[in-house]
């Protein structure tokens, strides 16, 4: 892994962040497109938004990226450019939690802090037998409480990788690979024979439908694209659109939208729906495609962009419209 090995605390900040609920292979590829570009916590802290968006485009989970870049921002402007040493007031970043600030000061600083994600989560609770999850508030306060217990003085950065990678790669979730366990000697699932049945699962999020309607629409080879807002995907861009309730006609919602951007347009109905998920939500996307009447206007929310090569941040949405 490209993070490992070194001591570069933003080096290690970036890697933390991107490793947030994203798989190593998929952010392995980003990590050092990502470093190319913004080298050092000072370059980042120098960029727009919308530069940083776009190097992050297609790994997900955007906030991630504002935060870091606000971070970073908060870091040049209030700490010199260094990243704080001190747990209280790097945690006060933006984006910053308790995993973070283990994970970076620990192996960039050696502070002896327990990191707890779901791979040490798993370790624990098989190793000790306890019926706890980390995505439930108690059992998190359980599992936190162990981990800092056994995190050592001395290399705790080293120690919180350990128990990460043995996790990652030998107590998975299914299939664990006990016979090439370190700890199978003392590990209570395994002496209980009952390494299946730790950690608990926890519920799921139940997933929730939506029903979306974009608009399509070509001008000059290129795509028109607003750029979104509000709490979901705020600052990619996609093609116009709107979610509906079920029952609701799109058309004329997509027409009445578009004339309030100043867009005028031709729009036809595909009849194939385009399916799309967002974590716990399944989209049902009518695709209306058309071309505009007249030339539209250039703002800071709508422009003309080429889906092949966006030069901003795209929606997956946008992405995979782009395929089509």
């Amino acid at each position: 892994m490209p993070w490992r090995g070194t001591r570069d605390p933003y080096r290690i900040w970036v890697s933390e962040v991107m490793l947030q609920q994203t798989q190593v292979a998929i952010v392995t590829p980003y990590y050092k497109s990502f470093l190319e570009r913004f080298p050092t916590l000072e370059r980042l802290a120098r960029a727009r938004e919308d530069e940083v968006l776009a190097a992050w485009a297609g790994l997900g989970y955007y906030r991630r990226a504002r935060h870091l870049h606000a971070a970073a921002r908060e870091v040049v402007r209030d700490h010199a450019g260094r990243v704080p040493e001190d747990a209280d007031r790097f945690g006060r970043l933006p984006g910053v939690g308790r995993y973070t600030t283990a994970a970076v000061l620990s192996i960039a600083f050696d502070r002896p802090l327990a990191v707890l994600d779901g791979n040490v989560a798993r370790v624990l609770s098989r190793h000790f037998a306890l019926p706890a999850s980390y995505r439930d508030a108690s059992g998190a306060r359980r599992l936190w409480a162990l981990a800092q217990t056994h995190v050592p003085m001395r290399d705790p950065g080293d120690w919180n990788q350990a128990v990460m990678e043995l996790g990652a790669t030998v107590c998975l979730p299914r299939a664990p690979r006990c016979r090439d366990c370190p700890l199978r000697a003392t590990c209570r699932a395994l002496a209980l024979n009952r390494v299946a049945a730790f950690p608990p699962t926890a519920p799921r999020r139940a997933t929730e439908r939506v029903r979306r309607a974009i608009a399509v629409i070509e001008h000059d080879g290129r795509v028109l694209m607003i750029r979104r807002e509000g709490r979901l995907l705020a600052g990619l861009w996609e093609p116009p659109g709107l979610d509906l309730d079920y029952g609701t006609e799109a058309g004329p919602r997509l027409r009445a939208m578009l004339r309030d951007l100043g867009v005028s347009a031709r729009l036809r109905r595909e009849e194939e729906t385009l399916r799309h998920t967002i974590t716990h939500r399944r989209i049902e996307v009518e695709v209306w495609r058309g071309a505009v009447t007249a030339a539209p206007p250039r703002s800071q929310r709508v422009r003309a962009i080429d889906p092949v090569r966006p030069g901003v941040a795209l929606t997956a949405l946008a992405r995979k419209i782009g395929r089509r």
